[in-house]
């Protein structure tokens, strides 16, 4: 097909990564970082024009040391994030954009931009992320403190942090402030729906990701390029730790990493300007995202609908059926948002294909918000190289809260219907929340949280209403602990009595 001026291909990738204490190790900011890995997206292109002065947008994933309010960068960094990335390869964007928190970001930026380059409203633009976390720890913890500020000045367009539906309060009251313990309520939520034991289950976590250490044995920007066995990840010493039941430390993302990753789009009329040969273009044929209920809201506390709406969708734009993708990345930050997707297509933990292009969030990398961007990266290089072949990529925000999935090929993609970028209804069906006190309520799931501030568990259950309640069981309460310990609370009848801190204090009713 005669492929149209106004067509968005990506005619660019780039990755950048260091190791803290190895060879050629610079301790890069994240801005450098960043940088060179644009860099790297522009050489990528091979065009015989300037590909770096054609960039007239470019939009900075937002780095996890500014992804909540009230935190800051320890050294420092640029005042205008985006632009600072760009003075690095000598682009000029006319918009500067810093984006929203969540690691479903960087590719439905891919199709905002995608079907801006469609409406004509942009020509050439690059997605960048970085992090430098595992840099910032190692400095900290010599004591050292470079100063990574910079004063580029300009506007931007700061799109905010993106939170809103992630951060409830009940169950951060109750303990469950970050991604660990809170995938760990979905983990468990799902192990109950299944009737597994909690060894057996961890046992499940080691073998889906043995064979992604594998692949991230063989990525030269893995974080951690160890190939390890199922039993390995799923037995508990005390380098493997539970950080969360049912999670182990080895078998959640790996967020001190230094890695970046970038992507050029451009029209395919600025791509023959710029002399990119058509041998690089590689078509975007479907971007859908969506985003999930709050956690607590959902009917299913084990699944993510919105997750799997957005694949069938981005496989319904591009025609195609999950069995036609030859190379698959699904976001793994851990096990449930991998198995939220493979149990809905059927796809066995030993598919040949694999389920991760770059090695998973837990082994190569959790970089951030930015993950997603490396998987794209692999995918565009995978179908160069297999040209006719499809990829798909699964981009996971929040706690499964944002999903948005990509379909790439060499083979060209119409967009005269400009329907290839999707994005979904968020669903109707939630589950009340419980407002006036309740006086018992049935575990559906639960965790155990390990964290510096001691032991929390957690459970989420429904009152005698069937509203939703979370709160924290009384490991005081012998029986109550013997319960939660065991790994089998579900079902159980908690009564509710509230402490002096007004939190919901379960503890096993009276049979």
């Amino acid at each position: 097909m005669a492929i149209a001026d106004n067509t968005p291909v990506i005619i660019g990738v780039g990755q950048y990564s260091e190791r803290v204490g190895e060879p050629q190790y610079e301790a890069l900011s994240y801005m450098d970082l960043g940088g060179r890995a644009l860099a790297a997206a522009v050489a990528n292109a091979a065009g015989s024009g300037s590909v770096a002065g054609a960039i007239d947008t470019l939009v900075a994933i937002r780095q996890f040391e500014m992804s909540r309010p009230g935190r800051d960068r320890p050294f420092g960094g640029a005042d205008n994030v985006p632009l600072a990335l760009a003075t690095r390869v000598g682009a000029n964007p006319s918009r500067n954009i810093l984006s929203t928190t969540g690691g479903h970001a960087n590719q439905q930026l891919l199709g905002e931009f995608a079907a801006d380059i469609v409406a004509g409203k942009i020509e050439c633009a690059a997605i960048v992320g970085s992090e430098a976390i595992s840099t910032s720890l190692a400095l900290a913890a010599k004591g050292e403190a470079p100063d990574w500020s910079e004063e580029v000045g300009g506007e931007f367009e700061d799109r905010g942090y993106g939170v809103d539906g992630l951060l409830e309060p009940e169950l951060m009251a109750h303990g469950a402030t970050g991604a660990i313990p809170l995938y760990a309520l979905c983990e468990n939520a799902r192990r109950a729906r299944l009737g597994k034991g909690l060894e057996d289950y961890r046992h499940d976590i080691g073998e889906l990701f043995a064979p992604f250490t594998k692949v991230a044995a063989a990525n030269p920007h893995s974080a951690a390029p160890v190939e390890r066995s199922a039993d390995e990840l799923a037995t508990v010493t005390e380098r493997n730790r539970i950080v969360a039941e049912p999670y182990t430390r080895m078998t959640v993302a790996r967020d001190q990493v230094n890695q970046a990753a970038a992507i050029i789009v451009a029209s395919a009329g600025k791509a023959r300007e710029l002399g990119v040969p058509e041998d690089k273009w590689v078509h975007i044929h479907a971007i859908t995202a969506k985003v999930e209920l709050e956690l607590s809201q959902r009917p299913d506390l084990s699944r993510s609908p919105a997750s799997t709406h957005s694949l069938d969708k981005a496989l319904d734009v591009a025609g195609k059926q999950m069995d036609e993708m030859a190379y698959l990345d699904f976001y793994s930050c851990f096990a449930i948002p991998v198995y939220n997707a493979i149990d809905h297509f059927g796809i066995a933990i030993d598919d040949p294909r694999g389920l991760t292009l770059t090695g998973g969030l837990p082994f190569f990398g959790g970089a951030g918000n930015n993950y997603s961007a490396h998987a794209i990266c692999e995918a565009v290089e995978r179908v160069r190289a297999d040209r006719g072949s499809y990829a798909l990529v699964g981009a996971n925000g929040g706690w499964m809260s944002k999903y948005s999935t990509g379909v790439y090929s060499t083979e060209p993609a119409d967009w005269s219907g400009k329907d290839r970028y999707v994005t979904l209804a968020k669903a109707d069906d939630a589950i009340p929340r419980a407002e006036a006190p309740s006086d018992e309520v049935t575990v559906e799931t639960y965790t155990i949280n390990h964290s510096k501030s001691g032991q929390d568990a957690i459970f989420i259950g429904r009152n005698e209403r069937g509203e939703r309640l979370s709160g924290n069981a009384d490991m005081a309460d012998e029986l109550t602990r013997s319960l939660f310990e065991s790994g089998e609370p579900f079902g159980a009848k908690l009564s509710i009595a509230k402490d002096d801190r007004g939190r919901n204090i379960g503890r096993l009713a009276a049979a």
